[in-house]
């Protein structure tokens, strides 16, 4: 198994379709989705996707079983093909709606929210942290783990370093607890019927391909985000199938019938293009390419053509010819 991680501000549909047309096997995961938005909200702002995007999987934040199972349903009736409880977010805004990493606390409570989601025709995970604050014992956090095993719900994805609920912000709490891969190995020997899947510092697919001689599956967040092209080889070399493309080149063209469709649905076209500055991050013309479009496709009316213009740059410099 083998994904890149929810981000809040960064996954969303544009970007994973982005991402789809990078990689056919990839599981794809939403931004976080807070349960009363769903519950109470516009559906299709927060829940609608293009088809291409499967396999995609919806991540809701939410501590009320209620609540919970009515986003598990709604998910389903979407088609999503999974969705997700997070269980590791430590931002105080995520704590002050009582959900993300702070419900490591109240084992019992996750138990009810995800015995509540299991009732809806979807497949159902957890993600969550290896500890938080002083409880980050390796008993605690297998004990975590039974009480949602319990449940029936057999994927636990587990973010290797443990979150400090004060003292450090989101970003903090992303880099400074140590990483501890080890307890996710440990994890996965003494639950060998789960689905253990390793998030957290995973650069690229050497390193996952390391993890997944330990666990069941890999999660990438930001290395996939920041250098997005490395998901072009996710297929061969973690699934053993046929690479999907050959070039980044390639790939934007495969964009510009959705950059299109946007246009025609009145969506700017800088939605789009903020997810693939990085595509050709370490290529000759990359800051070019990242420029242009930065620069360009905030404009009123800007559409695909943006994109190909930023491209012809790049094609200019790659060739040795001076860029328009």
């Amino acid at each position: 198994m083998f994904s890149v991680a929810p981000m809040m501000d960064w996954t969303d549909r544009h970007c994973r379709v982005f991402h789809r047309q990078l990689t056919r096997r990839t599981l794809l995961y939403s931004e976080m989705v807070p349960a009363g938005a769903i519950v109470h909200g516009d559906r299709d702002r927060f829940l609608a996707f293009d088809a291409s995007e499967h396999p995609v999987a919806l991540q809701v934040g939410g501590s009320d079983p209620a609540d919970l199972e009515l986003c598990a349903k709604v998910a389903a009736e979407y088609g999503y093909d999974e969705i997700n409880l997070n269980v590791g977010c430590p931002s105080d805004r995520v704590q002050r709606g009582r959900f993300g990493a702070c419900l490591m606390a109240e084992p019992d409570l996750v138990a009810r929210c995800v015995e509540a989601m299991k009732r809806a025709p979807i497949e159902v995970s957890v993600k969550t942290r290896i500890g938080i604050d002083e409880r980050d014992s390796y008993e605690e956090l297998q004990a975590f783990v039974e009480a949602i095993a319990g449940t029936g719900c057999t994927t636990v994805i587990v973010h290797a370093r443990k979150a400090w609920l004060s003292g450090l912000s989101p970003k903090q709490n992303r880099e400074v607890p140590p990483l501890r891969y080890d307890v996710v190995y440990r994890l996965k020997r003494d639950n060998p019927d789960l689905t253990i899947v390793l998030n957290g510092g995973v650069q690229d697919l050497d390193q996952s391909l390391t993890h997944l001689e330990q666990v069941d599956g890999v999660m990438v967040g930001r290395a996939a985000y920041q250098s997005p092209y490395i998901l072009a080889d996710a297929d061969q070399t973690i699934f053993g199938e046929d690479r999907p493309v050959a070039s980044r080149a390639e790939i934007v063209l495969a964009l510009l019938p959705y950059a299109e469709q946007l246009a025609s649905q009145g969506i700017a076209i800088k939605h789009l293009t903020r997810h693939i500055l990085g595509l050709f991050n370490g290529e000759p013309g990359a800051r070019l390419w990242r420029r242009y479009l930065s620069e360009n496709a905030h404009h009123s009316g800007a559409g695909p053509q943006v994109i190909l213009n930023a491209l012809e740059r790049v094609h200019a410099v790659q060739e040795g010819r001076a860029a328009a």
